[in-house]
């Protein structure tokens, strides 16, 4: 099966992303045709800081790639530099409903939340859907709470297909991720940088560190069995356990009593260590090597190009622009 994914360049990797998110996406290279982008043009709507956004794409594109996607098995890309995708953005653009963009509940939560709406952002599922089916996905990984971004991109198809009168594009499907995880912040809340919560993957190691001792916890005594609903470091502990010994671990730690928060922590550090050790490594390394990553996206991008020829070719020639 084909299978997309776009990653907004917005802010630093952290633990809930890749739990949430590149795990799983390192897992279905394995087994699919996989294309996954950088969706810097997205990003346009809330970063437009040219030298803060060029920061982003590089940070995003070396963690991803250090956390295992491969380019020798998917096809890594900014989504800049696939031109086709603002053309067939337009196409779509005159097909759509301004009452299908209105009832977007992304669209709503964001006007919600004070942030002044422009075309990009009322206009963002068209581009979203042109990622889609421009590389004639058949797949898109998303979260229970993102169904709708694939229901308007199959709206907007049928709606392509009745003014024009020929079935262009295959009709994508939601593959709905059911083992991700919701990973806590420090605080206890969902993980996320807007909260000033997260964990990041990459970074010093001191700050990191710091910030795991720093979760928040009660104040049950080191001897007494220690509560586990809503505790982030519990769930962070279950999350993190490399194998079956060190979830049973976890388990009588808090059923028990006798191991104090401290410790803990300092064991939920050894598995973050343990978990992304390599990862580390591999960006660190990376990052030293700017020519070898723009290599992997130039090539990235090379093959995308060249996969979406004939359905761009196909597409000019149903609106009459060839």
């Amino acid at each position: 099966m084909r299978v997309l994914s776009g990653v907004q360049p917005s802010g630093t990797l952290h633990v809930g992303n890749y739990f949430g998110a590149v795990r799983q996406f390192v897992r279905l290279q394995e087994e699919n045709e996989c294309f996954f982008f950088l969706a810097d043009l997205h990003a346009l709507t809330t970063v437009q800081d040219p030298v803060r956004l060029r920061e982003l794409i590089t940070d995003l594109a070396t963690g991803y790639l250090a956390l295992g996607l491969d380019p020798t098995k998917s096809v890594v890309y900014r989504q800049s530099d696939l031109l086709e995708v603002t053309e067939l953005s337009w196409y779509l653009s005159t097909v759509t409903s301004m009452g299908l963009l209105q009832r977007c509940h992304s669209f709503k939560d964001k006007v919600a939340q004070g942030v002044v709406p422009n075309h990009g952002l009322f206009a963002y599922p068209v581009l979203m859907a042109a990622d889609i089916l421009i590389v004639k996905s058949d797949l898109v990984p998303v979260g229970k709470d993102q169904k709708q971004h694939l229901e308007v991109t199959r709206d907007v198809v049928a709606s392509f297909h009745a003014v024009y009168g020929e079935d262009v594009f295959v009709l994508p499907k939601p593959l709905i991720l059911d083992d991700v995880a919701v990973v806590p912040g420090v605080d206890g809340r969902k993980m996320s940088k807007s909260y000033d919560n997260a964990i990041e993957i990459f970074g010093p190691e001191k700050p990191i560190r710091k910030k795991i001792m720093g979760i928040v916890t009660d104040s049950t005594p080191v001897e007494e069995p220690k509560p586990t609903e809503d505790n982030a470091l519990y769930h962070l502990l279950k999350i993190f356990a490399p194998d079956e010994t060190e979830k049973a671990w976890v388990e009588s730690a808090f059923a028990e009593g006798g191991v104090g928060y401290g410790d803990m922590k300092k064991r939920l550090f050894e598995y973050y260590l343990q978990t992304f050790g390599e990862a580390r490594a591999r960006y660190d390394e990376l990052r030293s090597d700017p020519a070898e990553l723009e290599r992997i996206l130039s090539a990235g991008a090379d093959t995308a190009r060249e996969t979406v020829a004939p359905l761009m070719d196909e597409v000019r020639k149903v609106v009459g622009i060839r």
